[in-house]
């Protein structure tokens, strides 16, 4: 596939906020726990974090899913449901001041969500859901798409075909790895300019991208001491935002610990990758 032009995107910005990808003066950034774990939890992430975010004069969208569906076991933590998910969700958007991100997985689920999310994000296992993607899009909210495992970048054309086709433009790619034999992901960072060649800005998910799906049995492992590099290597990919899971004790969080940043050094980690975007910006 030719690259034609990957720095010629559709900026996507969020209305009543700050918020804007796809802009050289804009580097936005999506944080919070894989799953909300409790009301108290969560409002607590979401301040330390936000506050990170703004001493770094960084655009900040706090994301936690409200159901984790696509768990390895059964017996996994999924979260607190779409009502109560919901509700701990609008409180952080009113309380904090700031845009919220969530998983949907079902269309059943979009008419509620659409009521307080501000982006609607379509898990990588579902990427291919054409239902559950016309339904996000008809919301005319912003739909971040995170490509499949078993996807190629160019593939993504597809999918934003199915979401423009309700007349809905604002998309957001996501690159979080491709399955490279059993339990393992890499990230090959030339689908960040492939996907940015579609139209549309594309975010790197540093976490998930060091996910080693169900490589501990019942439950995903993680290498989370590579996450740092991920993000410089997709900053200077051309990459228009990161995307990171981030919890305060990993050890002890409910879902995708081994792949969650810790809390404790997420500024400084946050630091760097925002220096280096300066420079190649």
């Amino acid at each position: 596939m030719q690259i034609k032009n990957p720095s010629c995107v559709k900026a996507v910005s969020i209305s009543g906020t700050k918020v804007t990808f796809g802009k050289k003066s804009s580097f936005p950034i999506i944080a919070g726990p894989c799953v909300i774990e409790s009301e108290a939890s969560t409002m607590r992430h979401a301040e330390k974090i936000a506050k990170i975010a703004s001493d770094l004069k960084l655009p900040y969208i706090f994301k936690s899913s409200y159901d984790k569906a696509n768990r390895s076991s059964s017996q996994s933590f999924r979260g607190p449901g779409i009502k109560e998910g919901l509700r701990i969700l609008k409180k952080v958007k009113k309380e904090i001041g700031v845009p919220v991100l969530s998983d949907v997985h079902e269309c059943e689920e979009i008419d509620a969500a659409g009521e307080v999310l501000d982006i609607l994000q379509i898990p990588a296992f579902l990427s291919r859901q054409t239902d559950l993607i016309v339904k996000a899009a008809e919301t005319k909210k912003i739909i971040n798409v995170k490509k499949g495992q078993f996807l190629a970048p160019w593939d993504m054309q597809n999918i934003i075909n199915k979401i423009e086709a309700t007349g809905n433009k604002k998309i957001l790619l996501t690159e979080r790895g491709v399955s490279f034999g059993y339990n393992t992901l890499v990230s090959d960072f030339r689908s960040i300019p492939i996907m940015r060649d579609l139209g549309y800005p594309v975010v790197f998910d540093a976490t998930h991208s060091v996910q080693q799906p169900g490589g501990l049995g019942t439950v995903s492992g993680g290498q989370r001491e590579f996450i740092p590099t991920l993000a410089k290597c997709s900053v200077v990919s051309g990459a228009d935002g990161l995307f990171f899971e981030v919890h305060e004790n990993p050890q002890k969080a409910l879902s995708d610990g081994p792949n969650a940043f810790p809390l404790k050094g997420f500024k400084e980690m946050l630091k760097m990758v925002k220096d280096l975007r300066e420079i190649v910006a």
